[in-house]
């Protein structure tokens, strides 16, 4: 998926570590927009593991306003929502076309906070960059997502914990902030940079670590 094509000519051999900051760049994006915040994350060459918070109150404080301008962060407008975001077309609008958008505004506070449309949000538009990478068609991920609720702190910190070293475990890296791809080396970059300039790392999470939420 994202690591050394395994093909028997050499010449023909292929590298798609580049997928990796996609999917990297994807979750930056939706953590922007979401109700989710990400806690730890691990880009693996098959796989990537996640630990999410949903914060249901956040996304139940916003106004419907809120709401849509969160969405419209990753989704595309309908025509009525974008008049409705126009503080000049919003006075355009009808009573009927004001309570169809704030109906649909309530649809949308409930994505917001799902973990299913957090994780579709990431795996079906990497599923098509991959799929026109490669020129084909077809189901790009093996199956849908797994997920386990996390019921106290100490399970957050050992899943924290099994993520941030996961590429650790599988011999990718050798310490934390080698560690590409993940959430441990872009807090280590963002709170102890100068270990991360000692180790000699390129910078493959600088963006995500300026705007991630720990």
């Amino acid at each position: 998926m994202c690591g050394e094509d395994p093909a028997i000519v050499p010449e023909l051999r292929k590298n798609y570590d580049h997928r990796r900051q996609w999917i990297v760049d994807r979750i930056d994006l939706l953590t922007r927009a979401f109700s989710i915040d990400v806690a730890a994350y691990a880009v693996m060459s098959n796989h990537y593991h996640l630990v999410l918070y949903v914060d249901v109150a956040r996304a139940n404080k916003w106004s419907a306003r809120q709401v849509l301008l969160q969405y419209t962060k990753v989704f595309d407008a309908e025509p009525l929502v974008k008049k409705y975001l126009s503080s000049q077309k919003r006075r355009l609008l009808s009573a009927a076309e004001i309570h169809y958008v704030e109906t649909k505004a309530e649809e949308y506070r409930k994505r917001l906070y799902s973990i299913s449309w957090f994780m579709k949000s990431i795996n079906e538009p990497l599923a098509r960059l991959a799929n026109a990478e490669d020129h084909c068609k077809g189901r790009f991920w093996e199956g849908r997502f797994k997920a386990q609720a996390l019921l106290d702190e100490q399970a957050l910190l050992t899943c924290m914990a099994y993520v941030d070293l996961n590429p650790l475990r599988a011999g990718i890296a050798k310490t934390p902030e080698t560690s590409d791809y993940t959430s441990i080396q872009a807090r280590v970059e963002t709170e102890l940079p100068e270990v991360a300039s000692k180790s000699g790392r390129t910078k493959n999470n600088k963006k995500a670590a300026k705007k991630r939420r720990h």
